[in-house]
């Protein structure tokens, strides 16, 4: 329960920050993607805070004799990394949203949100088809580059 509740807190200060940030509207967004005379920095210095509110976080939790904090990805950058984040990076250009700022937009009942949501978990599903035929010859997990006890994501098909 305890778990429950810091998750819950956690997520509700996560959603307070964006809608106070601004960063719930996509054509503020928009408007720092643009780079024109428009261009509104404000994205940026909610980066920087939360850069900053991390690394402290980080400096803090290695004093503790057991870090919370799980061991870092391998860093391997292939095809799949970048073909993921030059997805992601137009969709958000496109759209304005990221999964966070659509959950709390959704959760504020604004139809581009809910839509954005509904296209964001077809593409997830797309994808775990799409994958799964691609790698169904090979039985292996070191050639499917995907560890044989994957925890489950949000669509396991």
């Amino acid at each position: 329960m305890k778990t429950l509740l810091v998750a819950f807190a956690s997520g509700a200060l996560f959603g307070g920050g964006l809608v106070l940030s601004g960063m719930t509207d996509p054509r503020r967004i928009q408007a720092f993607l643009a780079l024109t005379d428009a261009w509104d920095p404000s994205l940026l210095l909610v980066m920087g805070a939360a850069v900053a509110v991390h690394a402290l976080v980080l400096r803090l939790d290695a004093r503790r004799a057991a870090p919370a904090a799980s061991t870092p990805p391998s860093g391997k950058i292939d095809k799949r990394l970048i073909l993921g984040a030059g997805i992601f990076g137009v969709g958000w250009g496109l759209t304005g949203y990221c999964p966070g700022p659509a959950v709390v937009s959704a959760g504020a009942v604004q139809l581009p949100a809910i839509i954005f949501i509904i296209a964001m978990i077809a593409g997830m599903a797309l994808y775990h088809l799409l994958w799964a035929r691609l790698q169904s010859g090979s039985s292996s997990s070191s050639e499917t580059g995907l560890p044989s006890n994957r925890a489950s994501t949000i669509i396991d098909i």
